[in-house]
């Protein structure tokens, strides 16, 4: 058995090799075409992919747009309105500040129970966010925020900025060290939180600077910069009689300012925390004596094997333990290296340990990954989750979980209801793969070029995967999709041609074109190790080895047939023009040609070898020639002949059989000691 996924370029992506064959597989979202390549499938093109408004094809996958004023559905394919609110979800817990005064000290902690976003910018600095804002900015709509409950209000919030500054301290978020947390002997949960200390989104930029004084002698001092930005939302429910709601707004900025001011204070003593997953974390450090070992990586990454891993999706950083944990049952975390959970919409405590995302919660919305509890193909309904209500004739859904039926256009109606493809509606003619239906006119049309369908009966055409176009329109199956582009590598040294395409048939009507010029006093030596021009097309398709582009320049080679026997030889000119053309009639496999440049001093050398008809008498010796390691290792030494020296006398012999040694070494030594 030949080991074919040893090879260099034997498949685009995944190759898995069997006893005489292999195989080539495509990552997901790719498509194989021409046998061992990949190229993205348009899913768009199916199907519109399955979306209720807009697609966008990406590499690899694709995603649903939508118009403005409505927004993704969970099932990220329908288009919902924008300010829905989830009715029997309970709110997502809010950040809180608490601020408390013990012994003459201010110290203020920050919870954040979820919506948290921690981001490392660099060494010395970091931004941290809490709670929703409510315009959100472009990082935040990235993150699956969970949507609104209806407790949620819909007045604008107060804003605050403020700069804070502390001195010889640097950026370093750390869990706080349980000595200091025994000097304080209080602790965030222990505050009560008396008064509104509720903050709606709290976003925190810590960054360190060296500031270097004036003065010869001073030392320059580490000085770091927090940015805080704080909303605090207005609430409905404090507007009475006595105070309306432009005096409650005016008491929550002053409670705000003041809770700002004793903040300043706590930062300035060192005595601000912020607790995740009941884990309290210093703002800003200053520079200890030797820390110790596991403080070598930063927050959010643990040690693995001598290098710093951040903790992966699903699971979080407890800097009170220095290792990632999975989310508990009932949390999820969709983004790496980040100090706590988020929790599920549902928040029932139920799910799975280590959800990655929303959709691996507990809950209701487990279930639409269990494919429990949500609306069946052929149905639908508000919100995708049962009761779910029938498609009605005319209309139609593949898919589980959606909140629409599509219509099967042009008023035909659909043989029952709860269809559950376009194949169910009673199209005027029955179209055949190569062909879709239009809706409009009734009519089958042939699937333009560059697309293709293999089914019977649907309403769309297949785009063809990554840049490959069709030969002819009405095309069935994704193996007619082929690549236009003319392969190769020429390299000074070592190189090969490729028809396009290869080695999946070669389209047509195709024209390629390739330049091999060596380094000075280098000549070129070309083996062929088989090629595939059908024989049926009177010399339709061509590949011409010439000294140039005119017709009468000195020919090395030309051929328009088919040989399975491999050729060496030698080039009759010191430049080659090569040119590769196709007709619109049949197509093969073609060729992949690969050369090598060698000092023009073995010139007598080489041509006395490759015209040897024993080079091809014998089955292996014809193997030789056609084995991509064995032909690497010939012209790796050929163009560099102190390579020669990098394989051992038993590598020689376990590579090349003793009757092909043997025919070279009497050519050499010949060739080397003429007179002896």
């Amino acid at each position: 058995d030949i080991d074919e996924c040893s090879f260099e370029r034997t498949c685009d992506h995944t190759c898995i090799n069997y006893p005489g064959s292999f195989e080539c597989l495509c990552y997901k979202g790719y498509t194989l075409y021409g046998l061992t390549h990949c190229g993205d499938i348009d899913e768009c093109s199916i199907s519109n992919g399955s979306c209720d408004y807009g697609c966008l094809n990406t590499m690899g996958s694709y995603e649903c747009v939508c118009p403005p004023g409505k927004k993704l559905h969970w099932n990220k394919k329908d288009c919902v309105d924008m300010v829905k609110c989830l009715p029997n979800v309970k709110p997502a817990p809010k950040a809180q500040l608490v601020c408390s005064k013990t012994g003459g000290i201010e110290s203020c902690f920050l919870s954040c129970p979820s919506n948290t976003l921690f981001v490392p910018d660099s060494e010395n600095s970091y931004t941290l966010s809490c709670g929703v804002p409510v315009q959100q900015g472009k990082a935040q709509q990235k993150r699956n925020t969970t949507l609104p409950s209806c407790a949620d209000p819909l007045a604008p919030p107060i804003k605050q900025k403020a700069r804070f500054k502390i001195k010889d301290a640097k950026c370093h978020l750390r869990p706080r060290s349980k000595e200091k947390m025994k000097d304080s002997g209080k602790q965030a949960g222990q505050f009560p939180c008396t008064d509104n200390c509720q903050v709606t989104f709290v976003n925190l930029k810590c960054d360190s600077s060296k500031k270097k004084r004036r003065g010869r002698k001073s030392p320059s001092k580490e000085v770091s910069h927090i940015t805080a930005e704080f909303e605090v939302e207005m609430k409905s429910e404090e507007v009475s009689d006595t105070c309306n709601i432009d005096c409650v707004r005016k008491r929550m900025e002053q409670k705000l300012q003041t809770a700002i001011k004793t903040l300043r204070k706590s930062i300035n003593k060192q005595q601000f925390y912020i607790q995740f997953s009941g884990t309290e974390y210093e703002v800003a450090q200053k520079p200890a004596k030797a820390t110790e070992g596991h403080e070598a990586c930063s927050t959010g990454q643990v040690l693995q094997d001598g290098k710093c891993v951040t903790c992966s999706t699903g699971t979080f950083y407890s800097g009170e333990h220095n290792q990632c944990i999975p989310c508990s049952p009932g949390t999820y975390q969709d983004t790496e290296g980040q100090l706590t959970c988020e929790p599920c919409p549902s928040n029932d405590g139920q799910g799975v340990a280590g959800a990655r995302n929303v959709s691996e919660c507990g809950g209701k919305f487990n279930l639409i990954m269990k494919g429990l509890g949500h609306c069946s193909p052929g149905h639908y309904s508000s919100d995708g989750f049962k009761p779910c209500r029938v498609c009605p004739l005319g209309t139609y859904q593949p898919e589980p979980g959606r909140t629409l039926c599509f219509p099967c256009g042009g008023g035909l109606v659909t043989k029952y209801e709860g269809a559950v493809s376009f194949q169910d509606c009673e199209t005027k003619v029955h179209c055949s793969p190569g062909h879709y239906y239009n809706s409009t006119t009734h009519r089958c049309i042939r699937c333009p070029v560059g697309t293709y369908q293999p089914e019977f009966g649907q309403n769309y055409c297949i785009t063809c995967p990554g840049n490959t176009s069709t030969d002819f329109d009405g095309s069935t199956n994704v193996t007619h999709c082929k690549n236009q582009h003319c392969g190769g590598e020429l390299g000074d040294y070592t190189g090969y041609i490729e028809s396009p395409n290869y080695p999946g048939d070669y389209p047509a009507n195709v024209e390629c074109i390739w330049n091999i010029n060596p380094p000075p006093k280098r000549r070129i030596l070309i083996v062929v190790p088989e090629i595939f021009l059908p024989i049926e097309d009177e010399c339709g398709d061509v590949l011409v080895m010439r000294k140039s582009a005119s017709p009468t320049s000195i020919t090395t080679y030309e051929t328009c047939q088919t040989y399975e026997r491999p050729i060496a030889f030698t080039s009759r000119s010191r430049k080659l023009w090569i040119q590769f053309k196709s007709n619109e009639g049949n197509s093969g496999k073609g060729f992949q040609v690969p050369y090598v440049t060698y000092d023009e001093d073995y010139q007598q050398l080489i041509e006395d070898i490759v015209r040897d008809g024993r080079l091809y008498a014998s089955e292996n010796h014809q193997e030789i020639l056609k084995d991509k390691k064995l032909i690497k290792a010939l012209f790796d030494v050929l163009a560099h002949p102190q390579n020669y020296f990098k394989y051992t006398a038993q590598e020689s012999k376990e590579m090349f059989p003793r009757s092909f040694i043997k025919l070279l070494r009497s050519k050499v030594s010949r060739f080397l000691r003429p007179y002896k």
